[in-house]
């Protein structure tokens, strides 16, 4: 059985940009790919993560390999395989990197399992990539490669997805662990300044905010008619599926159909006209989705209308996340201990991941119904769920913590100073839903503010300079 599993992505027509980016930057970029591919010569790109499915990573690759392979740049996608004893190691590293000292320090035989695993994962890689090759890793889970493929001669550059602007002893742990491993690669990518640890040189450093594709499935315009029809067939609102199709158009440019029901837990659902407060994250302790349950209830009790939905994906079907069942179950048991008048306004749901384009548009469907929308992460490398809200042109109430505060400018929505402050939580709630005027100017600025600053065009020529630097 093979470690390492090559993903192929479909194709995306790079043109379509021009449509949101304007000729200017649609020509910058087209002109970008050509002098790189030159400058590439015959190098091939290896992108390297440790799941296709079920996050912000995996999403952003299918959608920039996509536009990558449409300018005719050479990269493939390999994604690791590891057990559960890996994985469970790399979520305490990664909790660790959010200052979450939870666990402790590794044990010795934990890291001894975490580089044996690699090591078979990256014989398998070796057998593809070839010296002056570029390779491009991702996150904690796949740190420990960069020894072997710098080795071999690989040029290698690490992408951390995650951090926080601060220290503590489970930062320490968690850098003091991968420093060693990260010293074989030539540069070093994150998504804030903020996030380097100070024994990175500078020269080592590239910054690379992610970005949303418009015309991917969980972005894509989907009318009034046809948002009602998705939401209806995943069973969230209290409607009889009619008339309208729950179609699509999948990220290879074929046509869709919603099919798949979402497992929802509740005690009633909103009829299509009662306001939803919406927010959709991995089932993660540092997402908070029991605080935010809990702000909510204290609105609701307080006689504030709507319904709030947590939103997430199916707890078995992310592989690099051992903790999301037991979020999952947490969140349950706090459901069910709150007042029946509260508990019955309040649906956690969960999106089945079989096709990953059928899930991307059930949430896009759920952010463009939403009256609101949510993110009271604890901690956050960025927060792309941030960005694909604004882009609905709705008003996110997102904690000031991370990338969370690089996207939610002044006008296009509420910034939470402290994410564990519950009753500022449910007064910024009460505030848009009371009213929708106000909400809706956010919600334009918003969709403006990310069109000129969190779409793939800039996304990719970053990377040019990346690979660039590394070819250097």
């Amino acid at each position: 059985m093979s470690l390492v599993r090559w993903i192929d992505v479909p194709q995306r027509s790079a043109g379509l940009l021009e449509t949101v980016i304007g000729s200017r930057r649609q020509s910058r970029l087209v002109r970008a790919a050509e002098q790189f591919r030159e400058r590439l010569g015959n190098r091939t790109i290896w992108t390297v993560s440790s799941t296709s499915v079920g996050g912000g990573v995996a999403e952003m690759l299918h959608v920039l390999l996509g536009y990558a392979h449409d300018l005719h740049v050479p990269i493939r996608w390999g994604v690791i395989t590891g057990d559960a004893e890996f994985f469970a190691v790399t979520k305490r590293l990664h909790n660790q990197i959010h200052g979450d000292a939870a666990g402790g320090p590794l044990r010795a035989e934990e890291a001894a399992h975490y580089t044996t695993v690699l090591a078979g994962n990256a014989v398998e890689l070796l057998d593809e990539i070839q010296p002056g090759d570029l390779v491009l890793l991702h996150d904690p889970q796949t740190a420990g490669l960069a020894p072997a493929l710098a080795s071999a001669g690989a040029r290698v550059a690490w992408r951390c997805h995650i951090g926080v602007d601060w220290e503590n002893d489970a930062t320490d742990s968690a850098w003091n662990f991968l420093r060693p491993y990260l010293a074989a690669a030539r540069m070093h990518v994150f998504s804030r300044r903020e996030y380097v640890p100070d024994w990175i040189p500078d020269r080592s450093v590239a910054i690379i905010p992610p970005s949303i594709d418009p015309f991917a499935p969980k972005n894509q315009h989907l009318d009034d008619a046809v948002v009602r029809a998705i939401l209806g067939r995943i069973g969230v609102l209290n409607i009889v599926p009619v008339g309208t199709r729950p179609e699509f158009t999948r990220g290879d440019g074929s046509p869709g159909l919603v099919t798949h029901p979402a497992e929802i837990t509740c005690a009633g659902l909103p009829a299509p006209e009662d306001p939803l407060v919406l927010q959709v994250s991995r089932w993660d302790r540092l997402k908070d989705m029991p605080g935010v349950m809990h702000g909510f209830a204290g609105y609701a009790a307080a006689g504030g209308p709507g319904y709030l939905l947590l939103v997430g994906p199916a707890v078995a079907g992310v592989s690099d996340d051992p903790e999301g069942a037991a979020v999952f179950a947490d969140c349950l048991l706090q459901w069910r201990a709150l007042p029946d008048a509260v508990r019955r306004r309040i649906l956690l749901v969960t999106l089945p991941l079989e096709d990953a384009d059928e899930n991307a548009v059930m949430v896009n469907a759920l952010q463009r119904h939403a009256a609101v929308i949510a993110q009271k992460s604890l901690a956050e490398g960025f927060g792309l769920t941030v960005a694909e809200g604004m882009w609905k042109a709705r008003p996110v109430i997102g904690s000031a913590v991370g990338g969370i505060i690089d996207q939610i400018a002044d006008g296009t929505g509420i910034l939470l100073p402290d994410p564990r402050d519950l009753g500022a939580f449910a007064a910024a709630i009460r505030r848009l839903l009371a009213d929708p005027a106000e909400a809706a100017a956010m919600g334009k600025n918003a969709h403006a503010y990310i069109g000129e600053h969190y779409v793939g065009d800039l996304h990719l020529l970053r990377y040019a300079d990346l690979f660039d630097a590394l070819m250097a």
